[in-house]
């Protein structure tokens, strides 16, 4: 998919377009995150940015998004206090805000991962202790691809991943989710060669 198909494709009214990736980023890469944050806000005029406000690849995404307009970010917050000094102005929803009874469809897609079902469990039962509060992770990762009933859905994810070992963590969860219902994933593989116009102009 080409930057302009992209365009074509997710620039309407209420499209949200999921930002996000790997915490660790290579030194040499991390340019290129922020530069194609802000190269899609540039060239966009719809697309909301959705990110889960992680250290590494959220950040990166996001501030270059920022450059641009920052009133066009959503962060998805595992708790609300969840790095408060980087959320600034955003827009914010935390877990702790979701009603998580009346989201089954939250519970069941979460659960799906399951290394974190029980966890997930403790966490939608009241529990808040250290092991609990790591399904707060899990589930909003959830949250950032398929919403609630107060939060929309994306309509597609744009993703940094660990090319050499794929699928692993928060990362590879939210992939699945989103291929599990049809949402369109995009990897450097294919949104690096979106940034090569601004490479022949340096």
């Amino acid at each position: 998919m080409t930057l302009s198909e992209f365009i074509s494709t997710f620039d309407h009214e209420g499209s949200i377009v999921l930002l996000e990736g790997k915490r660790k980023v290579a030194s040499q890469d991390a340019p290129k995150l922020e530069a194609l944050g802000k190269l899609l806000a540039e060239h966009t005029k719809h697309l909301k940015f959705r990110s889960g406000n992680a250290d590494g690849s959220d950040a990166l995404f996001t501030a270059g998004v920022a450059q641009v307009n920052p009133e066009r970010i959503e962060l998805i917050l595992p708790y609300t206090s969840h790095r408060q000094q980087h959320a600034k102005s955003y827009q914010r929803h935390s877990l702790d805000e979701i009603e998580l009874a009346n989201e089954p469809a939250l519970i069941y897609e979460t659960k799906k991962n399951k290394k974190m079902a029980r966890l997930v469990d403790r966490y939608a039962n009241g529990d808040r202790d250290q092991y609990a509060m790591k399904a707060a992770y899990i589930l909003r990762d959830t949250v950032k691809v398929i919403g609630t009933t107060e939060i929309r859905a994306i309509r597609s994810g744009i993703f940094y991943e660990d090319l050499k070992n794929p699928g692993q963590g928060g990362t590879g969860h939210t992939i699945n989710v989103c291929k599990a219902h049809g949402i369109p994933v995009i990897d450097q593989n294919t949104w690096i060669h979106w940034l090569e116009p601004l490479d022949k102009k340096k």
